[in-house]
């Protein structure tokens, strides 16, 4: 049996899809790879909130599993949106790596002014940190933002530190820690998403750590009770059952966090639904001022 792997063309994309089939490849396995072009990589001049939010990055390979023109696709699981096409399957989590944003700099942190990121949830939790900041948008691969953070377009950027690793980048700069900075839900996760085919998903089903699945099964039950359609700053942080979730302003002037620990997804859900009661104002502000309709 050969895999076809679909996968966009970005170099994180590829390192990730090399390592889902070197893992193929140790239980013998064949597989190869089909570079597909995503509306996220194509449009790189506005924020992501503006042309769809993270799930540009998978629809088009969403596509081709339907039209079985690949078997299934790597993604970063973050980039998954919360509501699922019909006939998808997500057959593998694999072991997560670091869940931490990264702040790469130059110069001296305590000199930081100006940071680059595209992301309301770090722009919020930064501006929570120290309101004096000015956060610049920041779209592009891994590559272009160092380049233009060595340009000195920015004094700072974050990153994904899982991506940093990924790629064999070291680059002057700090961990923040993910107790205090949120990450996106699923962040540090690699997943490998399959056309619901038993045969298929049983020989996937190799590549799957439980206790990771578990944890980012838990972070996506409270994401998809916040609403998956609203681009409001949320960080939903797992680890091991024990769960941290925030809603903030798009300022960060203000923040709802629950901290306790969950066994079932139907726990976490109802932690959903309290947090989602208690920051409803929090997630409507941030859809009106960014335009966008909120229909969670």
């Amino acid at each position: 049996m050969s895999i076809t792997i679909g996968t966009r063309g970005s170099k994180l994309a590829l390192a990730q899809t090399e390592t889902v089939m070197k893992k193929l490849s140790a239980l013998g396995i064949a597989s190869e790879k089909t570079i597909i072009n995503t509306l996220g990589d194509t449009t790189t001049q506005v924020p992501l909130h503006a042309i769809g939010g993270q799930g540009v990055f998978v629809r088009a390979l969403d596509d081709a599993i339907l039209a079985g023109q690949i078997d299934c696709a790597v993604h970063s699981m973050k980039d998954i949106p919360a509501y699922r096409p019909h006939g998808l399957f997500t057959a593998a989590v694999l072991k997560r790596d670091s869940p931490a944003d990264y702040i790469a700099h130059n110069g001296p942190l305590d000199r930081v002014r100006v940071i680059g990121t595209s992301s309301t949830r770090r722009r919020a939790q930064l501006l929570r940190h120290d309101p004096d900041l000015t956060i610049h948008d920041l779209r592009g691969n891994v590559d272009t933002r160092i380049r233009k953070l060595n340009e000195g377009d920015y004094d700072a950027i974050i990153l994904a530190e899982a991506g940093l690793t990924r790629l064999d980048i070291r680059i002057p700069g700090e961990r923040f820690p993910p107790e205090k900075f949120v990450p996106s839900p699923n962040q540090g996760t690699i997943a490998v998403v399959s056309r619901a085919d038993p045969s298929l998903m049983e020989v996937l089903s190799a590549l799957d750590h439980p206790p990771t699945r578990n944890d980012v099964l838990i972070e996506r039950a409270v994401m998809e009770q916040l609403g998956g359609g609203c681009y409001t700053p949320l960080g939903i942080y797992c680890l091991s059952g024990h769960l941290i979730a925030e809603v903030l302003s798009l300022d960060g002037t203000r923040t709802e966090r629950i901290e306790t620990d969950v066994r079932t997804i139907d726990e976490a859900r109802e932690q959903g639904r309290l947090l989602k009661a208690r920051a409803q104002d929090l997630i409507e502000d941030a859809c009106r001022q960014l335009g966008i309709n909120n229909e969670g």
